[in-house]
């Protein structure tokens, strides 16, 4: 009788894996490395304890040097924010073909297809099994989706694979088109089964969750064959439409289920960022799944480097790119009041800019609730005088998610803000690009959602008939609907990891990447700041802005994203060799 593995089960890890929120009993269970599949599925609460398991997939951010999701724009290589410690290689152009892994892992599908040939031998109705093969199903989803991103045609895997000799993987991979409509079936039937987020235990995925993955899927590959048609990342016969749909309907079902709403819907200087930074979201309408972290169980050290910069800045191209408090861009508004310090720049803004950057205005917090009552830290100038986490590149750094509270801050691993994993927003916006790219989207529709957004910042609505055009848009070949929907999205979820994604799914890498030369801040604002020795090491362009990477060598044209290759991650070298059906990705 086969033996269930620890790299299966890990019965320590599977009481964090619920996000740091399961319940003690299972601390009491035998180590599930030493029970066998006899002795194991036979109640629902064996079907609970083996999904617990699946959420490990969830990232964690511990360790040091990271902001948790608020560094991924600056890790994952994006035009938001670029990282001090270097460069993004994989931006320039400048990735090799690995000679194994590159990502290239198949242990997360082994258990979740693990329990899909075994759960139906728990002897219990359907009712009450088929939540848990909801859980099942939507990480099966959400292992695929990145899968896909990360190498477009893929083998559809459905029983347990033993290891990267296993037979199943020896097969040619499927196409993307394929990948995706079977990617969208097992949320279709999760979906199904999960009950809704009132009906479902704490911190476990439910019902508008699923749809909102679904939204999130279809919107990246809908958008893909949209944009990536006749290039050889293209998927034949298809444009993209029928995904988009799917998109829209699935995010307009998260809308409609009447479960979640936007949190801190009161204008004030400091709503939008104060969403960033709490420890507990139990009680939020917008949070639709989180991480906790707790003392002694599971930690972070995030606020140990958003004091000091973390190596991370944002840049000049993501704070032009917000309006100005009378809804028009930089380029056409007179309340625009240049670049010469950051007050100046923020001054009349949208108000997310100046609660998502550190502002020397005498109003943003660095350390409060200090020992003693004493007095609280406030910002006054970027960390340019430090090295490597204790430093920020471009005088531009991050505020977003930032939370103040000594406590947060005095030690090592005593970091306990949480973790946003999803959040209702991101269905709002999923859903006017989707309905904007399909050439749909109704001034009801964007009422509905980016005026939501807005709105809760005190911004005036986008007005689809009022639009004023941006000689700086992104996208000026598209339409004016399409780029505000996408300023936007920018906008509200900046530094939250999403923006990679973005310039993937639209090809829009030459447009964006290619040739790109990162600013920041303007130095001259900084020099009766900073030491003179720590800010000479600051290179500036023509115009005075910070140039990060101008002695570069290999960046002295600018990024050099190769867009015949790079939008995929090169196969490795074993499995090529391995596996004669696979074929390299275009360009490599």
């Amino acid at each position: 009788m086969r033996k269930l593995t620890n790299k299966l089960f890990m019965l320590a890890a599977g009481a964090m894996s619920l996000l740091a929120a399961c319940s003690e009993d299972y601390l009491d269970r035998a180590p599930l490395s030493n029970v066998s599949d006899g002795e194991f599925w036979k109640s629902t609460s064996d079907l609970q304890l083996y999904c617990n398991n699946f959420y490990n997939t969830f990232p964690s951010y511990t360790g040091f040097g990271s902001l948790g999701i608020y560094s991924l724009d600056a890790d994952q290589g994006s035009d938001n924010a670029v990282i001090g410690d270097g460069y993004n290689t994989a931006m320039n152009g400048e990735r090799v073909i690995p000679a194994s892994g590159g990502g290239w892992s198949w242990g997360t599908l082994k258990n979740v297809n693990y329990f899909m040939t075994h759960y139906q031998t728990v002897n219990a109705s359907w009712d009450v099994v088929k939540p848990y093969v909801g859980e099942a199903l939507f990480f099966r989803a959400q292992f695929y989706f990145g899968m896909m991103k990360t190498f477009g045609d893929l083998p559809w895997i459905t029983k347990p694979i033993v290891d990267l000799n296993d037979p199943a993987l020896f097969d040619a991979r499927l196409s993307r088109k394929m990948i995706t409509d079977s990617i969208i079936r097992d949320l279709d039937s999760a979906i199904a089964y999960l009950p809704s987020k009132s009906k479902q235990a704490a911190s476990r995925v439910h019902k508008e969750l699923a749809m909102l993955l679904q939204s999130r899927i279809a919107l990246y590959e809908g958008t893909w064959e949209k944009y990536h048609a006749g290039t050889p990342f293209g998927v034949t016969g298809s444009d993209g439409s029928a995904l988009l749909q799917k998109a829209a309907t699935a995010a307009e079902a998260v809308m409609t289920s009447g479960v979640f709403s936007l949190d801190n819907t009161v204008p004030s200087e400091t709503n939008y960022w104060s969403l960033f930074n709490q420890t507990d979201y139990s009680g939020s309408k917008e949070i639709m799944l989180w991480r906790q972290y707790k003392i002694g169980v599971i930690v972070h050290n995030w606020h140990r480097y958003s004091i000091g910069g973390s190596a991370r800045g944002i840049t000049k191209d993501l704070v032009d790119y917000y309006l100005c408090k009378d809804g028009q861009p930089i380029a056409v508004s007179p309340l625009y009041r240049g670049d010469d310090s950051i007050v100046r720049v923020v001054a009349d803004r949208d108000p997310r800019l100046n609660q998502t950057v550190y502002v020397a205005d005498g109003k943003h917090i660095t350390t409060n609730n200090k020992p003693n009552g004493a007095a609280p830290t406030i910002f006054t100038v970027p960390q340019l005088t430090g090295g490597g986490t204790e430093s920020n590149p471009t005088g531009y750094q991050i505020y977003k998610g930032h939370n103040p509270d000594y406590n947060q801050q005095y030690a090592a691993e005593v970091g306990t803000t949480a973790l946003i994993l999803f959040r209702y927003a991101e269905a709002l916006l999923n859903f006017a690009e989707a309905k904007a790219e399909l050439g749909t989207l109704t001034q009801a529709d964007v009422d509905l959602t980016i005026n939501k957004l807005r709105s809760r910042v005190g911004m005036p609505n986008l007005v689809i008939g009022a639009i004023v055009t941006d000689p700086n848009w992104e996208f000026p070949t598209l339409t004016p609907i399409i780029n505000e929907v996408r300023r936007e999205r920018r906008v509200e979820l900046a530094c939250e990891g999403f923006r990679r994604d973005d310039i993937y799914r639209w090809a829009a890498a030459d447009e964006l990447l290619v040739g790109w030369k990162p600013l920041g801040a303007k130095k001259n604002q900084f020099t009766t700041l900073v030491n003179a020795t720590a800010l000479a090491k600051y290179q500036v362009n023509a115009d005075g802005y910070i140039e990060p990477y101008k002695i570069i060598a290999n960046l002295s044209t600018g990024f050099k994203f190769n867009v015949n290759r790079d939008y995929l991650s090169p196969m490795p070298q074993d499995q090529l060799r391995l596996n004669t059906n696979l074929k390299p990705n275009p360009g490599w």
